[in-house]
């Protein structure tokens, strides 16, 4: 866009802020291979369309915006002489295109000293020769840095989850080994009863009743009620009292597994009736005992190989394994898999809910790298909730918002200040003490979300309700999938 040509005033060109160091020469070359321009209320210049001017406002106000998906949201507005945006970076030269990084307009007549971006080059390598080589080493190196510094806190979160994983699947690992070995132990001493009744002087219809017994007692386990503490101390008297009454010997070690197990009184009531012969209850409450032991174990291993396969297929879902980059994706599906993944960062103190809105529809998206965005934002609440006390709540929240899907991490944690909430997303800045954050996690997640998927990243905060929100289109759209995506840093207003 162009706007209206004004005559170039060197002493006005001076009192801006930008240019108030340069000589009178500089100044009447600046004036001559510039110009001063007047725009109309309308845009100015707009984001992704070729740099090839430096704008330096004279008078006026300038709105800068960034586009999120098809809305442009205002980041910038401010009326002070000399704020400049544009080709900002165009000493770099042909080794970097430049593009505009943002939109500007004016609501208001606003004149500009408008500088070709060829120009601007020029004129910074001949004035500042110096001055060139340390910013391009600046502007290249910093994003050299920031590619290895972000490629390395990558790699740390991956040695956190690994050792998470490895950690969750330790527990119900060893859990099924230690059952398998009991179950072997309780499977030798049931075949040894059963030798011992096999061998005695019992008439086969007690045999026959004992072996009904068993079966109808591996039914009853698998059905067995949840009870309360107390309702399992009541009832393991009962039980303890009924088989001491009936000359069972140890009848207080075999109550346990008989409650847990779901058999009551008149259970055993029904068992001292099959068999008949008193000499025989005491061989098959003992075999009953083994049985129950035998079933409560397999129910353990059972759950335990499950748990195992649950983390598996919960890491498979987190790195997406064998999947494609972009894919239509459940989110709930990625959410679940990352705080399985974590729960062993979250820990018992932290309470985690879940408010899932289970109609909002499948996404195209990217979900490795979302599940990036879901693992920093969770390890960030974590953190806070955590470095206040080390108790509270964590809770997770998907909703529609209009055409957008709305993912939200809220927890009791301190907040974030006022006075640093407009910096979190900035890359390297950390609140977290030296060595455990390195300022990239909220950088990076910008980066995800708002160029690779345009959708949007929020935070809003007091103490005790701090809240990110995560705002991704429902449909698909041109999602960036170049390397810069991830890597240029965004030009902000000067």
């Amino acid at each position: 866009m162009s706007g209206q040509p004004m005559p170039c005033d060197a002493a006005e060109i001076r009192s801006l802020f930008l240019f108030e160091k340069l000589s009178a020469q500089q100044l009447d070359r600046l004036c001559g291979e510039g110009r001063v321009e007047q725009f109309d209320p309308g845009p100015v210049f707009t984001e992704g369309d070729p740099a090839t001017c430096l704008y330096v406002m004279i008078e006026g106000t300038v709105i800068m915006s960034r586009r999120v998906g098809s809305d442009d949201i205002e980041v910038s507005r401010t009326s002070q002489p000399g704020v400049y945006a544009g080709a900002v970076m165009a000493y770099l030269g042909d080794g970097k295109p430049q593009r505009y990084m943002n939109s500007v307009r004016v609501p208001e007549p606003t004149r500009f000293f408008v500088l070709p971006a060829e120009s601007f080059a020029n004129l910074i390598h001949e004035w500042f020769p110096m001055a060139v080589h340390l910013l391009e080493g600046l502007a290249l190196g910093s994003q050299t840095f920031q590619r290895a510094v972000g490629q390395r806190e990558r790699l740390l979160a991956l040695g956190s989850l690994s050792a998470g994983l490895t950690h969750e699947l330790n527990n119900p690992a060893a859990a099924a080994a230690r059952a398998t070995s009991s179950l072997r132990d309780r499977v030798a001493h049931m075949r040894n009863k059963l030798g011992a009744i096999a061998s005695g002087p019992y008439h086969g219809d007690a045999l026959k009743a004992l072996v009904e017994l068993q079966e109808r007692t591996a039914e009853r386990v698998s059905k067995a009620p949840a009870l309360s503490p107390l309702e399992t101390s009541d009832r393991e008297d009962e039980l303890a009292d009924w088989l001491g009454d009936h000359g069972v010997q140890n009848g207080w070690q075999i109550a346990p597994a008989f409650v847990q197990g779901g058999l009551d009184v008149d259970w055993l009531e029904q068992v001292a009736v099959a068999v008949g012969e008193q000499e025989l209850l005491q061989s098959a409450i003992e075999c009953l005992n083994y049985t129950v032991e035998a079933e409560l174990l397999m129910s353990e291993i059972e759950d335990s190989t499950t748990r195992i396969s649950h983390l598996v297929d919960a890491a498979k879902q987190y790195s997406q394994l064998d999947r494609a980059p972009y894919q239509v994706a459940d989110v709930h599906e990625l959410l679940d898999s990352t705080l399985l993944m974590l729960s062993g960062k979250i820990g018992p103190q932290v309470k985690v809910v879940k408010e899932y809105d289970r109609s909002v529809p499948r996404i195209p998206a990217y979900p490795a790298e979302l599940n990036q965005v879901w693992t920093n934002l969770i390890d960030n609440a974590v953190f806070a909730i955590k470095s206040a006390g080390g108790e509270g709540t964590l809770t997770v929240r998907t909703a529609r918002v209009h055409d957008r899907l709305l993912v939200e991490f809220r927890d009791t944690g301190p907040g974030v200040p006022a006075e640093i909430r407009g910096r979190i997303f900035d890359p390297f800045f950390t609140t977290k003490p030296v060595g455990e954050g390195t300022g990239l996690g909220l950088d990076i997640s910008w980066r995800i979300v708002v160029n690779k998927h345009h959708g949007d990243l929020k935070v809003e905060s007091v103490p005790g309700d701090t809240r990110f929100q995560v705002l991704l289109p429902l449909t698909a759209t041109d999602l960036d999938t170049g390397p810069d995506a991830l890597s240029d840093p965004a030009q902000e207003p000067s």
